[in-house]
This record gives structure tokens, sequence and C-alpha cells, in this order.
């Protein structure tokens, strides 16, 4: 079991490296300024070529890579020549510095994804201050859409080929078929506008509201319906469609039939012997699903004002604010791999074979 969490932590170290790898040589032959954009177009030169010194981008593309991997490494080199783009500084990067030399540091430190362009404010504290509203609108779609889903496949499953069953598959196809931002745009006009007095709901918001008396910031938990809505209707189908071709299969195994000769209930065959087993697909789907919506809400997020992730994303690439593009694709990246990291030894752990 040991060795198989080793295999499954080098893969995802290796698929880490290569997004990496990409997003950086991605962004950086893209066109435009960086000192521009953070000093504005009337700087001097004398300030952009400071900024271009500080930033690594008047030396080779190479050379700029290694300094991106040494601000990502947990472990750093350091260069003691404040001229060199490798210098250490407490303020920019924190941690602690473990070797000391006369020309280079070895520093302790936590991930550092640089500055944004505009606010000059970490890309670490921008994401990960916009992280919580993602994390929570993926979790609310995610247990409606699972909740309803399964209910729904098992009954869809216990009334094959009915009218109750063909308005059910309808459903999910339809689900599956229509994109997010259509669905948004409708259910925030339909629900948010039209039938507001009724709902009591907004065509946008975030989770955290601003009051208008002075006090703070304070949970509108309402805001969070529509969005929520939206992101699960795609994941409720698939889960719909697995529900039900998996308990059509399980209901048709011998220790079904076998449950019932014994004059078993149907309802205890049900719970008892068929839904657990039927839920094992289910349940690998709804884990990657979840990694999904987590990447998935920039759409949603968007037409809600939802300031998530997704928001941070689009705002940046408006600004051209390439930092802020680049961390939000590593975490990203690292939610993906840690979520199928985790669901791989889950597996490993509950069927052996997983393992060989």
């Amino acid at each position: 079991m040991v060795a198989f969490i080793i295999r499954r932590l080098i893969y995802g170290f290796f698929v880490l490296f290569g997004v990496l790898t990409l997003v950086f040589f991605i962004f950086n032959i893209l066109p435009g300024d960086p000192a521009r954009m953070m000093l504005g177009q009337r700087a001097d030169q004398e300030a952009i070529d400071e900024i271009n010194r500080e930033l690594g981008l008047d030396k080779s593309l190479l050379y700029q890579y290694s300094l991106y991997l040494n601000d990502l490494s947990p472990i750093s080199y350091h260069s003691t020549n404040p001229d060199d783009g490798s210098f250490y500084e407490k303020e920019k990067f924190g941690g602690q510095i473990m070797v000391a030399a006369e020309n280079f540091q070895v520093v302790l430190k936590a991930p550092y994804l640089r500055k944004s362009y505009q606010s000059k404010k970490k890309v670490s504290s921008i994401l990960f201050e916009s992280l919580p509203e993602t994390a929570v609108l993926a979790l609310a779609s995610i247990l409606f859409a699972s909740a309803l889903g399964i209910l729904l496949g098992v009954l869809s499953a216990l009334y094959r080929d009915s009218w109750v069953d063909k308005m059910l598959l309808l459903l999910a196809t339809s689900g599956m078929a229509l994109p997010s931002f259509f669905v948004g745009v409708l259910f925030a006009w339909l629900f948010g506008y039209v039938l507001s007095d009724w709902t009591g709901l907004n065509m946008s918001g975030s989770l955290y509201e601003v009051d208008d008396l002075g006090r703070g910031e304070y949970i509108q938990w309402s805001n969070l319906v529509l969005p929520a809505f939206t992101l699960g209707i795609r994941p409720l189908s698939v889960v719909l469609q697995l529900s039900r071709n998996s308990m059509l299969e399980v209901l048709s195994m011998d220790y079904v039939r076998t449950a019932r000769a014994k004059g078993l209930t149907s309802r205890a065959t049900l719970f008892t012997h068929a839904l657990k087993n039927a839920m094992n697909p289910v349940v690998t789907a709804i884990s990657g699903m979840f990694a999904s919506l987590m990447a998935g809400a920039v759409f949603v997020e968007i037409i809600f004002s939802w300031k998530g992730i997704g928001w941070e994303i689009v705002n940046a690439l408006e600004k051209y604010d390439l930092p802020i593009v680049m961390g939000a694709v590593l975490i990203i990246a690292v939610i993906f791999v840690v979520i199928n990291i985790l669901v791989d030894i889950l597996y490993g752990v509950l069927d052996p074979r997983v393992r060989v």
C-alpha cells in the first residue's frame, strides 16, 4: 500500500511539473510589457529597467524559467548579490533561512506566486481570499447534484421504461446538452428578475455582502442558490444516469434475486443489498466532478458576480495581469491532482486489486 501511495504521489508531482512548465512558457511568449503594466505608460526607462531586472525579464527565457521554479519550490536557492534576480528578501519571499553562506542562501518557504501587476498584492493572498467562495459554491453544487441525482436515478431504475423513467432521462439529456453560461443567464433572468418577488433572489451577488449601514461584511446565503443550482445541473444529469444504469445492473444480479426469493421486502432488498453496491461508480464520478466544479465555475461566477477564483481569472485577463492567471491555473491544477490522488488511495484501500 505504501508503494502504491508513493507511485501516485510521484505521478502527481510530474503532472504538476508539466502544468507549471506549460503555463510558464505559454504566458511568457505572449506579447506585452509587464514593467509598463506595473508602472503605467508614462514610466521612465530607468524605472522600467529596474522592474525588468527585479523580475529577471532582462535575462534569457530559460533563466526566467529557473527563477520561476525557484520561486515555487518550498526549498529555494538564493544569491547574496542584490543585483541578482534570485536575491532573497524576507518581505518578498517570507520563510526561514536554512543555510547561509558567503555567496548563496538556502531558504525554506511557502511557494511564491509573485505579485499582481496592478494591485502589487501577493498573488497567493488574492487567490486564497477568493478560494473559499469557489469552494463553497462547488461544495453546494456537488451536494445538490449528488443527493437529487442519486434519488432520481434510483427512482428511474425502479420505474424502468415507464413515463417517469423517460421524463427523467429527458431531463438528464437536457442537463448535459445545455451550456452552463446559457443556463446561468436564463436562471438569473427568470428567478432573479421576473420571479424575484416570489423567490426573494437576486440576479447577482457574492457570498459576502457589505452592509449599507456600515456594519461591515455579512454572509448572504440566498446568493448561493442560483449559482449552485446552475453549476450543479450538469453533474446532476451525470449522477442521475450513472445511478440509474448502476442500479439496473445491480438489480439483475443473482444475490438480489436470491434476497427476493427469501422473502425480503422490496425496500429491504433495495437499501440493504442493491443501493450500497450500486453507488461505487457514482462515488467515483462525484469525486472527479468536484474537482471539475472547482475549476469550471468561471462562467457561472461571472454571470452571478460571485467573487471566487473564476471571477479573479477573468478580471486578471482583462487587465493582462498574468501572475494572477498563472497562479490560479496552478492552484486549480493542484486541486485536481490532490483530489485524484486521494480518490486513488481510497480505491486502493477499498479494492486491493487497484494497487496491482
